[in-house]
């Protein structure tokens, strides 16, 4: 019974990992390959289609090389591996098991972008610049950059309303400016509910030094 609900949890994990990395890519690709850099589609006017690409963090931060950066996701996605070991094997909630997958699901997506799609796609141009249009798959390795050189695709924007112009800091800004892509959005939703609804856990037994 023991290895049979192991086995439960593991393919619980596996295939909600595979679920919300087949959604984030085939967003990804659709974009990249459908729209212009910076071209927005306005879906309602507090929700936008908005392409753009950056090299650094979640939501459009750019403060890290694209290699460091890609280097970090990789050493934090084993440390999630060996963490995502540890609750399932052990008797930790089924919820606490899908936030880990969805925080570990969401890096592996944006850490794909980072190894792979400087390899197997063009360089994406510009609204207004002359081209043919969106940019499209090409061989491996005839793309715009290297192995862990590749830009991360980001689309979904809500520009939810505009701070009042006498708020102090923050008049005329747009509330939540970032953009951010289906990766992102499983890594938020992971992290927060995991922080909010199992901190317990991760204080008292998770980190403890005694091996399974």
């Amino acid at each position: 019974m023991f290895v049979n609900t192991n086995r439960f949890r593991f393919a619980v994990s596996f295939s909600l990992i595979l679920l919300v990395l087949l959604i984030d890519q085939v967003v990804k690709f659709y974009v990249k390959t459908h729209m212009l850099l910076y071209e927005k589609i306005e879906i309602t006017n507090w929700f936008y289609i908005c392409f753009i690409e950056n090299r650094g963090m979640a939501f459009g931060m750019d403060f890290i090389g694209t290699f460091f950066l890609a280097i970090f996701r990789i050493a934090a996605i084993g440390c999630f591996i060996w963490i995502m070991r540890r609750v399932i094997r052990s008797n930790y909630p089924m919820g606490m098991i899908i936030c880990c997958s969805l925080i570990l699901a969401g890096a592996i997506g944006n850490i794909i972008d980072n190894c792979f799609y400087g390899l197997i796609f063009e360089e994406s141009h510009n609204v207004g610049w002359y081209c043919d249009g969106p940019a499209q798959l090409v061989a491996l390795g005839n793309g715009y950059g290297d192995f862990l050189s590749g830009k991360v695709v980001d689309m979904f924007y809500f520009p939810l309303f505009t701070w009042p112009d006498w708020v102090p800091f923050f008049g005329g800004d747009v509330f939540f400016n970032a953009i951010f892509n289906v990766a992102d959005i499983s890594i938020s939703c992971g992290a927060i509910s995991l922080l909010l609804f199992y901190h317990r856990y991760l204080a008292k037994d998770l980190f403890k030094k005694s091996a399974l």
